[in-house]
């Protein structure tokens, strides 16, 4: 495939100014967005934790999981089949042990039924990701294992994956990198810090011109005024381009129904959601727009079962 670089090169360029308009790009081999409430509130998540998105939106996450989770999450961006994402996630929590006994305010992954005292996995939360970007032409598929760990206030993750990246007639490359992330409760049940590394080890996919998987910052920060309200900040740096500045406000009004906003400043893109409890099932869907480009579309359904 080495003798047809150029060519690949130019093709992911291709993709990149039809479909990413200024810088709202596509995949792009970077982390992308985990599941639609993520979507809802423009993907300003690196805080989120306790759902089985946390595998990719931040792993450090996983470590407030109280129960075994599977999830499927679906993406169509402006209407496009060839920017379409499909991902199946996992997570399974290794013992449990009681935490903090004061109540959680619903911070975690929505839940019908709010736990009485803070839980987490006493010997943490394992995580599997199966992911898939893009149509015949252009494809990326992700296959990921990640491990999520509390203790205290702090919880610590990380992940290790493959990516392969295909095109049409030049073949495909396979690489493997990690990620590193932590979360930490700066005022408990009240504030939260995340912050999140991808590919930390700068990945290389092809020689010809250096080129490699982006390598992707994020921080940000989660604020819960009360139990039914979360405002979130967070800013998402890669390397090779500007900061993307994002929020979002989630707001309850009862445990079971959770409306979400979002804006994010470098795709200019504002985004609106909605999650439904359904007894062991979390339902949600998100609408994202994009003036140069048009509507996304985020749909996310998972389950728990277990005590």
């Amino acid at each position: 495939m080495q003798h047809c670089l150029p060519r690949y090169l130019s093709i992911i360029g291709f993709f990149g100014l039809c479909f990413a308009g200024h810088a709202a790009a596509a995949q792009g081999n970077g982390p992308g967005v985990r599941g639609a409430r993520a979507a809802g509130l423009s993907n300003a998540s690196v805080a989120l934790s306790g759902e089985v998105w946390s595998m990719g939106n931040n792993v450090a996450g996983l470590g407030e999981m109280q129960r075994p989770t599977v999830g499927f999450y679906a993406e169509n961006r402006y209407f496009s089949a060839a920017l379409n994402v499909g991902a199946l996630a996992v997570a399974l929590p290794l013992g449990h042990e009681s935490g903090a006994t004061a109540p959680t305010d619903g911070s975690a992954a929505p839940q019908a039924v709010v736990p009485a005292a803070r839980t987490w996995a006493r010997h943490g939360v394992v995580g599997f990701e199966a992911q898939r970007f893009g149509g015949t032409l252009y494809n990326e598929t992700r296959v990921g294992a990640g491990y999520g760990y509390r203790f205290g206030q702090i919880s610590l993750g990380a992940r290790v994956d493959m990516l392969q990246v295909s095109i049409e007639g030049l073949g495909s490359r396979r690489v493997v990198l990690g990620t590193l992330g932590g979360q930490i409760e700066v005022l408990p049940n009240r504030l939260t810090f995340g912050a999140s590394l991808y590919n930390l080890s700068q990945t290389k996919l092809a020689s010809y011109q250096d080129e490699r998987v982006p390598t992707v910052l994020k921080a940000g920060l989660a604020y819960r005024p009360s139990s039914q309200v979360v405002l979130l900040v967070e800013t998402e740096k890669d390397v090779e381009r500007a900061a993307n500045f994002k929020a979002g406000l989630e707001y309850r009004p009862v445990p079971v129904l959770a409306a979400r906003l979002g804006l994010a400043t470098l795709t200019e893109q504002a985004s609106a959601g909605i999650g439904v409890a359904a007894g062991a099932f979390q339902i949600d869907y998100a609408a994202a727009f994009q003036q140069a480009l048009g509507f996304s579309q985020h749909l996310s359904v998972s389950k728990s079962w277990g005590r």
